[in-house]
């Protein structure tokens, strides 16, 4: 029977990998790997076989359907990206709403994702949240600035690296020099690091302390 299994894969240690998505992906026709070269260590690792075939961003659009065509003719597709789930921040979306739009089966595995982890240990309220993924960098920057300036949940952002510095920066200017942050990076590997402060004082920190790897940023709300 068609369907497309949306599959979650770690985001550093591969022990995070569960059995059911191990299972998933050797049993079904076609696995779709945001990058296949990435993802073939990945599956070389839990010795999968199935065949791989490139989707991301920049061919997403026409692919899409394609995809749904072979689902309709009773094909099943795994779609995986290169860590944690797809369609949080990184391709998945748009095959997905053909899938709905279309009839066809979507099932979506629990599993590995950035920001509940760092969510869940940033110390800051959790009951109730709101995923920004990652902020323009220009065009509209501002603008998502100023709105945010009033949230009272709990941010989350994704921030890469080069910057950091620039992004905490800003939030001094927003959202206040003394606005309760939580900067996580390298979640479950190696050299994993929470940095917990005011804005000020995490800005000072990784000034210091030039950042690397994969970063998730939590906010304190507007009190």
């Amino acid at each position: 029977m068609s369907k497309l299994y949306i599959v979650p894969t770690p985001i550093g240690n591969l022990e995070d990998m569960t059995f059911r998505a191990i299972k998933v992906l050797k049993e079904v026709d076609c696995i779709l790997a945001e990058d296949t070269r990435n993802s073939g260590k990945l599956l070389k690792h839990f010795e999968i076989a199935t065949p791989m075939q490139s989707h991301h961003m920049h061919n997403e659009h026409k692919t899409v359907e394609s995809l749904v065509k072979r689902m309709q003719a009773g094909e099943t597709i795994a779609l995986i990206s290169d860590a944690g789930t797809p369609a949080i921040s990184d391709p998945g979306f748009l095959l997905t709403r053909a899938c709905v739009e279309n009839g066809i089966a979507v099932e979506c595995l629990p599993g590995a994702t950035a920001f509940v982890p760092a969510l869940v240990n940033s110390g800051l309220p959790n009951d109730k949240f709101v995923f920004e993924g990652f902020l323009p960098d220009k065009k509209g920057r501002q603008t998502r600035y100023l709105a945010l300036a009033e949230e009272t949940r709990t941010m989350i952002l994704y921030v890469s690296p080069h910057k950091l510095v620039k992004t905490l920066t800003e939030f001094i200017q927003y959202f206040g020099a003394d606005r309760p942050i939580s900067v996580s990076r390298e979640l479950s590997k190696l050299h994993e690091e929470t940095v917990r402060g005011t804005a000020e004082e995490v800005l000072k920190h990784f000034e210091a302390k030039p950042p690397k790897g994969e970063i998730v940023v939590c906010v304190g709300g507007k009190k």
